[in-house]
């Protein structure tokens, strides 16, 4: 197939939903956006991403611990995992949500068709000793690769290794996916596929409605959409969208994980987050998106409070 162009207005108009639903207005800032002040003494400062789930999250983080009597401040939309850990290894945030096999793998080298045992373990030699972690969460949120119902029964695409069946494989994904072990080396290095035949289109919406109609309009035959992110277009419709199955591996666990500057959490505080990450499913990470970026359009904070209210 041959992509053809999406028009400057339809794009802007896609972006201006999205970053509305993020409340941000880039989600890949340099580090300069980051807070700057070290965190105050027994004050519990939660940054996250600039993506709705992660606010959502650490909104959740915030109303349990605040209901339990500490002091919470969220540092909202920091930026991409480059800018967040910074701050973090900094002291200007204590605590952030993170995923438990692309953080593994972010500081280290994490086997192929590990499981989640494995990247506990990995996690544990990896990790500088300025940070630690708490529980894994049963919640997961994985990269995926996707593509349209029409491109999979052309093609006959069912798995990330069929993806080899197109003369050329354009990825709509973060800029950052072009270096990530998912991304075109790994498709490399997991499935065989030629590197010369993958590009990456960078969209920087995080897999958001940006992305989606670059899918559905053809400017790219796959793109890389969280398994919790709903794949919706720009008038609020579900794009129909195939998830393709990864029977090697490539994409690891990718388990809710709270990860925190070593020793800045008051007493108690990180009793608290794991209790509520015990309680979070995928389904409910799945749902709370969707209330967030879909027709409800719900702020994270009310999401949280309703969700703390109902499952604390």
């Amino acid at each position: 197939m041959t992509p053809h162009k999406i028009t400057v207005a339809s794009t802007a108009a896609i972006a201006t939903l999205f970053l509305s639903a993020c409340g941000s207005s880039d989600p890949f800032e340099d580090a300069s956006t980051a807070p700057s002040t070290p965190a105050e003494a027994n004050t519990v400062i939660i940054g996250t991403a600039n993506f709705p789930e992660s606010e959502i999250i650490g909104q959740i983080w915030a109303e349990a611990l605040r209901q339990e009597g500490f002091d919470v401040k969220v540092a909202s939309g920091i930026g991409s995992r480059e800018v967040y850990l910074s701050a973090l290894e900094e002291g200007s945030v204590t605590l952030i949500p993170e995923y438990s096999g692309n953080l593994a793998q972010f500081f280290g080298d994490l086997p192929a068709g590990a499981d989640e045992q494995t990247v506990k373990d990995t996690l544990t030699s990896v990790l500088p000793p300025s940070l630690s972690t708490g529980e894994f969460s049963p919640a997961e949120s994985k990269d995926a690769y996707r593509v349209t119902r029409q491109i999979a029964e052309e093609f006959g695409l069912a798995t990330i290794a069929d993806l080899d069946k197109l003369e050329h494989i354009t990825i709509a994904a973060p800029p950052e996916f072009a270096e990530r072990p998912a991304g075109p080396q790994g498709l490399t290095a997991t499935y065989g596929i030629d590197a010369a035949k993958i590009t990456v289109v960078p969209i920087s919406d995080g897999g958001g409605p940006l992305t989606v109609q670059t899918l559905v309009q053809g400017a790219a035959n796959t793109a890389n959409i969280f398994t919790t992110s709903p794949a919706l277009l720009s008038d609020g419709s579900e794009a129909d969208l195939v998830t393709l199955s990864d029977p090697e591996n490539l994409i690891p666990p990718q388990n809710v994980v709270p990860v925190l500057k070593a020793g800045s959490l008051p007493r108690g505080a990180l009793e608290t987050i794991n209790k509520v990450g015990a309680k979070l499913t995928t389904d409910s990470l799945v749902h709370m998106n969707l209330r967030n970026v879909g027709p409800e359009r719900t702020e994270p904070t009310q999401i949280a409070k309703e969700w703390v209210h109902n499952n604390t």
